[in-house]
């Protein structure tokens, strides 16, 4: 596990935002990975995506690596944020807003607020 492990980090470090999520974020496999990436697709934010699906090692490594059981997650500059209930909250918040800004991250600020007020 060691060697997922380190490609993990690797990934988390090099870039700025990282989506591990089942598919791409141009193709979701799923529900939780499609809302997730549909949000940060529609905010702008370029982000890396990592597909758990095309490997087993890396499916499992980040699940022990972040010590969180589910994915899709979230890291920005190399912190873990979150999956998609909290990125969710997150959003509707202004916390991921705050968090990008915090962290240097380009974000569409309007996009952002149309997320909030549609689920108003």
């Amino acid at each position: 596990m060691t060697d997922a492990k380190s490609r993990i980090e690797d990934t988390v470090k090099s870039s700025d935002v990282v989506l591990y999520m089942k598919g791409t974020k141009d193709m979701p496999q799923c529900g939780f990975s499609s809302r997730v990436a549909g949000v940060l697709n529609y905010m702008g934010v370029e982000f890396a995506d990592v597909n758990v699906l095309a490997d087993e090692d890396i499916r499992q490594g980040i699940k022990d690596y972040s010590d969180w059981p589910t994915i899709p997650q979230l890291y920005v500059k190399g912190e873990f944020v979150g999956g998609c209930d909290i990125i969710t909250e997150m959003t509707l918040s202004g916390e991921l807003d705050q968090l990008f800004e915090q962290n240097g991250v380009t974000y569409d600020k309007a996009a952002a607020e149309k997320i909030r007020e549609a689920n108003a």
